[in-house]
């Protein structure tokens, strides 16, 4: 009996081994050639809080833009859709600087005012003309640590009115204030009458001109860093200002 037929393969498929020189690639991954890839720098922030800053940044030059032209807000005063502007700048400062601590040492610095809603300083701002006069830099200078205030206005080349306050910090960002004594350092010339500052008040003869309210109040910094700081108060009113380049001294 014949043995049945074995069909032997004559041929095969190779197999072929990775090379272990070239890195095995998952097939879905795509790599970047080495010369394109980049180390992230030292330091470095977050795309995250790089985004914030780049926004915050933003809201800051759109807030001093806004205010550059405004004569310390004079020109806000009869412009409605230019204080809302402002305004809105200012609470998206704000709410950068939403929990920050504004009460502490960096407070303390002699600030200068760039804009407000205040009227009674805008009003003596506008008018120190008329009683023969102009008006300097108005001031804020704070002392954390002594618990001093003063807020000031000045009449070059020597003229000058300011109160003092004592001030209580209330962290993170308000300030408590109490009102001390109105220091007579002025005393305007018109039609050869002397207009002196009596208390809270700039009289002359039956003419008088209300100065910001004495008593308690406070103010809260909603923003500051470095170069400006963001203020709102009791009544609502707001403020900026910048480190002035001297410090004032009574």
């Amino acid at each position: 009996m014949a043995a049945p037929a074995i069909s032997v393969a004559t041929s095969f498929t190779p197999i072929h081994l990775p090379n272990p020189r070239i890195p095995i690639q998952n097939p879905r991954t795509r790599q970047l050639p080495i010369s394109r890839r980049r180390s992230p720098a030292v330091g470095a922030a977050p795309a995250s809080q790089s985004v914030s800053s780049s926004e915050f940044l933003r809201a800051k030059a759109d807030l001093l833009r806004l205010i550059s032209d405004q004569e310390r807000g004079l020109r806000t005063q009869t412009d409605p859709s230019k204080r809302g502007e402002i305004i809105g700048a200012i609470d998206e400062l704000a709410a950068h600087g939403e929990g920050t601590n504004t009460t502490g040492p960096s407070l303390s610095c002699t600030w200068r005012m760039l804009w407000t809603t205040e009227k009674e300083q805008l009003f003596i701002i506008k008018n120190a003309g008329f009683f023969g006069t102009q008006t300097g830099d108005v001031l804020q200078v704070i002392d954390v640590e002594k618990g001093l205030l003063n807020n000031v206005i000045t009449f070059p080349p020597s003229g000058v009115f300011f109160v003092r306050s004592s001030i209580e910090p209330a962290p993170p960002q308000r300030i408590n204030f109490r009102y001390l004594i109105a220091s007579q350092h002025l005393c305007f010339q018109y039609r050869n009458e002397c207009l002196g500052f009596t208390s809270a008040v700039l009289r002359w003869g039956t003419w008088e001109i209300p100065l910001p309210p004495f008593g308690r109040g406070w103010f809260e910094s909603v923003y500051m860093d470095g170069e400006i700081r963001v203020a709102k108060d009791i009544r609502g009113d707001y403020l900026v200002v910048d480190r002035a380049p001297y410090s004032w001294k009574e």
